[in-house]
């Protein structure tokens, strides 16, 4: 059997380009070999297809499971991060069963309650800046993100214990934040323990006393009536399989850290990719706060997610530079073989549909360089075409309520208050952990507020 073209550099080199500049790889095979290629990059020579093509894409994200399986173990490299229980590492009727337990926790009602929570953090955030400061982006965007989840996803929403979570994930984040640190992830060789003062040491370090800390939550909450609550550890408690048995304090304390590893820093990149195209085009701007102005001074938030022009807006930040790139790997079971595209894939081989070289196409985005959020008012592009949650039974669990945030974030900081985009030169993406973000923490200065915020920001016990 043959392979699909690979580019040409020899494997190491591969891998170190993929590592060091994921975008550049991705575009410079697609420019050899086409629409599908052996990428040589995986573990132990483990030959990887990436597809961008739509039909391709389809093909492997629906196949049935005796042709294509979706094993949880190949994405092994981030188990320091999420654990072995994470829904993200599970396969067959684990995986089945933990994905059951979870989704009543993104069902669109549920996430209804979260709409005031979510807005009052964007402002209590942007409140903190005086009048011609100057700030990053993405930090302040990051602090959001962190907030809605301890609140909306752990539940915690004052105290000690609140403040130290608060403290601790952002430093666990913060270890993967550039492609130098990135590299712990994909070399393991570099994962070793040297003492408290060692890269991987502290790494360990605080992820124990994050740990300490969610289990003694779980367990005060084990002790408490939970059944008004509607944050999302509280629903996943209540949850049961149709054998009545409910998630482990294990699979619990996995599961949250999946969420804030998927959730927060992906939410946070989105974020401050947004505002910075939509600072960049002062047209896009000028017509996204009229729409949201067109709502009065006190909307609805359900009334905000279903703007088209927003929503627009956000589809075209999430495609232009993804935060992931790939979708969850398939692999070709043993003594098959599947045929796809002109060429019949061997057992064992890896196959991954290239989210960011398919949002790249310019048969189906003309000018993909460009940002354009008209081609979402134009055009209903298909669930392979456009998917930056990714695909079939491995799609994004919590897409909602991310798509949720992104919007009630943005169109709370754009209609309350006045940025100027700060950076002169156009802003790269980069890798910063398995995802893509921007290059820079994208400097804007507050230049006066649009209104006066109004705001319930009492802690809100959800």
């Amino acid at each position: 059997m043959t392979l699909p073209p690979t580019p040409k550099a020899p494997a190491w080199m591969q891998k170190a380009h993929w590592v060091a500049n994921p975008v550049g790889y991705m575009e410079s095979a697609k420019r050899q070999c086409g629409d599908i290629f052996t990428a040589k990059v995986g573990p132990q020579g483990t030959p990887l297809i990436y597809i961008d093509n739509p039909q391709g894409i389809q093909q492997i994200l629906t196949k049935d499971t005796k042709e294509l399986t979706a094993p949880g173990s190949v994405n092994g490299l981030l188990q320091p991060l999420i654990g072995d229980y994470s829904v993200i590492l599970l396969d067959g009727a684990s995986h089945k069963r933990q994905r059951q337990l979870l989704m009543p926790s993104f069902h669109g009602e549920r996430l209804r309650s979260y709409g005031d929570l979510i807005c009052n953090l964007a402002q209590q955030v942007m409140g903190r800046f005086s009048v011609d400061a100057s700030f990053f982006a993405r930090p302040a965007m990051q602090e959001i993100s962190l907030l809605v989840i301890l609140q909306a996803v752990f539940g915690v929403t004052q105290g000690e214990r609140y403040e130290r979570l608060k403290d601790l994930t952002s430093q666990l984040m913060d270890f993967f934040s550039s492609t130098a640190k990135s590299s712990f992830l994909f070399f393991p060789i570099l994962q070793q323990n040297l003492g408290p003062w060692s890269p991987w040491g502290r790494f360990l370090h605080v992820r124990e006393e994050i740990d300490k800390l969610i289990y003694a939550e779980i367990s005060d909450r084990r002790q408490q009536d939970n059944s008004q609550r509607t944050d999302i550890l509280s629903l996943m408690m209540s949850a049961t399989d149709e054998s009545g048995e409910g998630m482990s304090d294990r699979e619990l304390r996995d599961e949250l850290l999946t969420l804030l590893f998927a959730g927060h820093e992906t939410t946070a990149t989105s974020l401050s990719w947004a505002l910075y195209w939509t600072h960049r085009y002062p047209s896009v701007l000028a017509q996204l706060q009229e729409e949201i102005a067109s709502l009065g001074d006190h909307p609805d938030p359900m009334q905000i997610i279903r703007l088209p022009y927003l929503s627009a807006v956000c589809n075209e930040t999430l495609r232009l530079y993804p935060v992931a790139i790939l979708t969850f790997p398939r692999v070709v079971p043993e003594n098959t073989s599947f045929h796809l595209m002109g060429y019949d894939i061997p057992a064992g081989t890896l196959l991954m549909g290239c989210i960011y070289l398919a949002h790249q196409r310019e048969d189906i985005y003309p000018q993909p360089k460009q940002f354009q959020p008209e081609r979402f008012l134009e055009r209903q592009f298909s669930a392979y075409e456009f998917l930056p949650f990714g695909g079939g039974v491995r799609r994004c669990i919590g897409a909602a309520l991310a798509q949720m945030e992104l919007k009630l974030v943005l169109a709370t900081v754009l209609s309350n208050y006045q940025l100027v985009l700060a950076e002169k030169k156009p802003v790269r993406p980069q890798r910063r952990g398995v995802t893509l973000a921007p290059e820079t923490g994208i400097r804007m200065k507050l230049a006066g507020l649009r209104k006066q915020p109004s705001s319930t920001l009492a802690a809100t016990r959800v």
